[in-house]
């Protein structure tokens, strides 16, 4: 299940199909690395290390060290008991940050993003004072990357970043509930073009955030994805 979420509140509850239709959120732009150095620069060699010492043969009668390590394995497993087998992953709450990082709507920019890069977070949900979800905020959109070479360039990043959070975030919003299957996250993430998003209950509050990383995560984590059962 899917929402959207503006400042009035919910625009739509159903699938995905008719997502882009009903809310009228904007692709976003992927923002482009900066070059750090020239193409003809040469990248200084990292010397190499000195290959370790050789491990002290084991003791006369000693057991080998393979053998010893299954052995604490064995009994540490014998301590923790019976493991219960993992399940497929196949839903949004299988793969979802709960902890995800929030910033209200009222708050100025440059502040959001302070907060923002502390936290180590590119994106975060702005919430009302009720607590329910009103937009996304991207880093990406504090610092556009066409202010830079134009003349003016610096006034213009002022400005920005006195402005409130409303005036800069996505919104409207697409959001998902927990139980929702990956693989249509997935098709809304390509299709709007968003890192992520938040999921929410059918009224706006907050559970968590699903973004790119935490699916690719989930592809190279074991148990696997499971996203056609």
């Amino acid at each position: 299940m899917f929402y959207v979420f503006g400042t009035t509140g919910q625009m739509y509850r159903g699938g995905p199909d008719k997502l882009g239709q009903v809310a009228p959120v904007r692709r976003v732009q992927r923002p482009q690395a900066l070059r750090t150095r020239e193409v003809d620069e040469p990248v200084p060699e990292m010397p190499v290390p000195p290959p370790p010492a050789a491990a002290s043969p084991p003791a006369p009668g000693a057991p080998p060290i393979g053998m010893l390590a299954q052995a604490v394995a064995a009994y540490v497993q014998t301590e923790q008991g019976p493991q219960e087998p993992r399940q497929p992953l196949s839903r949004v709450k299988d793969v979802m940050s709960a902890d995800a990082h929030t910033v209200p709507p009222d708050v100025r920019v440059n502040d959001a993003w302070q907060t923002m890069a502390e936290q180590h977070v590119a994106q975060a949900p702005v919430l009302n004072d009720q607590g329910q979800v009103v937009g996304l905020l991207l880093r990406a959109d504090m610092a556009p990357l066409d202010l830079l070479p134009e003349p003016g360039a610096v006034k213009d990043a002022i400005a920005l970043a006195r402005r409130p959070v409303r005036e800069v975030m996505v919104s409207p919003v697409p959001t998902v509930s927990p139980e929702t299957d990956l693989r249509r996250v997935a098709g809304v993430l390509l299709e709007t073009g968003l890192p992520g998003l938040p999921v929410t209950d059918e009224y706006g509050h907050l559970s968590g955030f699903i973004s790119r990383t935490d699916i690719l995560r989930a592809v190279a984590a074991d148990p696997p994805l499971d996203l056609w059962s």
